[in-house]
């Protein structure tokens, strides 16, 4: 199992966590996914492709400001 973490940007609520969370969730070989409001925070564990995480945020309406 590996752990990436991002900076989303444009979060300013819970929904909009729960957007991300949701969306970066159904992403292949995602097993758990941690969203910090905050500090924009995305935390993934699994074996997924970065690229698609960062696809996953951009179809839930949000952008990565860091890889």
């Amino acid at each position: 199992m590996t752990v990436q973490t991002f900076t989303v940007s444009g979060m300013t609520c819970g929904h909009c966590v729960s957007s991300v969370r949701e969306e970066v969730g159904e992403v292949p070989g995602v097993t758990a996914v941690e969203v910090e409001l905050t500090t924009g925070l995305l935390t993934v564990t699994g074996e997924a492709d970065p690229g698609s995480v960062v696809t996953a945020v951009k179809e839930a309406g949000y952008s990565v400001v860091s890889p």
